[in-house]
């Protein structure tokens, strides 16, 4: 019993010490990561644009990792792990690809999801990687690689059909919502554009000049023609009848399109940065083993 007990944990332990000496899958940032600096930004920027068409047009999503080593695990078993770890596609249309490349090691893979398995076969992603990525790389040329390889996967699934994407998130709905109406972006125009409008063109032309504003703003925001029109029309109205608060002294006027254009250049401007700016992430895609490898 002692020496079953004595076997079982040396086998825990190896399976442990195993585990821990794993190269680490990086996090997803982008649909480019290179941790060797291989790639120009040129490149990468170029590739990014790429792949950011694609999942526009069709919903699919193919990423690129470039590593120095995968420090002895098979590539295979090592691009499974990041296919499995960034979730690459949309989830339940599993359409996802991962180029992965290990430099050092001079190794590569393709790795494709369940639902491109028919277009992206073991056969085609063996041709690409011998035809179009590794003749480049032998040559040094490994952006030009990269890319050509991107290039012809692209092409594929674009002949490929699909489930149509989603529309982005402002696009989702053309009904209205009445949580609409009192959106902050939405009353702060009609608040304080109101007065100075008036001040400028009058009542009727002030308040139909912060209507439309207004409006425009809603259909930009939340998508809806019907939620702005009725936006619009409430904001006309209460320029129209706001007598008391749109009759303020010129100091408040004066006061109150300097604080709009604050907050403006504050938090909508950083709100569109922080979006640029927020990185990439899987669909939810799940991988089978399915691709092909190859070395140069």
């Amino acid at each position: 019993m002692n020496a079953a007990r004595a076997s079982l944990l040396a086998l825990l332990l190896c399976w442990a010490s195993a585990a821990l000496a794993l190269v680490a899958v990086p996090p997803l940032s982008e649909r480019v990561v290179d941790q060797t600096g291989t790639l120009t930004a040129g490149d990468i920027a170029s590739l990014r644009q790429t792949l950011k068409d694609l999942e526009t047009r069709k919903g699919s999503q193919i990423a690129v990792l470039i590593v120095p080593t995968t420090d002895g695990e098979a590539v295979e078993q090592y691009a499974l792990r990041v296919a499995e770890a960034w979730k690459i596609g949309r989830k339940k249309v599993d359409d996802g690809a991962l180029l992965v490349i290990a430099k050092n090691d001079r190794r590569l893979r393709i790795e494709v999801g369940y639902g491109l398995e028919g277009a992206l076969t073991d056969v085609t992603t063996k041709r690409i990687i011998d035809e179009d990525i590794t003749p480049k790389f032998k040559a040094g040329d490994f952006g030009g690689g990269v890319a050509a390889g991107v290039d012809k996967m692209v092409r594929i699934v674009n002949g490929e059909k699909l489930p149509e994407p989603e529309p982005p998130h402002w696009q989702d709905s053309q009904s209205f919502d009445p949580s609409d109406l009192f959106n902050p972006f939405l009353i702060i125009p009609a608040i304080f554009f109101g007065g100075l409008l008036r001040s400028l063109l009058g009542r009727l032309l002030g308040s139909a000049a912060a209507g439309a504003l207004t409006a425009l703003i809603a259909w930009f925001m939340v998508g809806s023609v019907m939620a702005s029109v009725i936006v619009g029309v409430i904001a006309s109205l209460f320029v129209l009848i706001s007598d008391g608060f749109m009759s303020a002294g010129p100091p408040g006027r004066r006061g109150s399109p300097g604080g709009w254009s604050g907050g403006s250049g504050g938090s909508w401007s950083s709100g569109g940065s922080s979006s640029s700016s927020g990185g990439f992430s899987g669909g939810g895609g799940s991988f089978g083993g399915g691709g092909a490898s190859g070395s140069w």
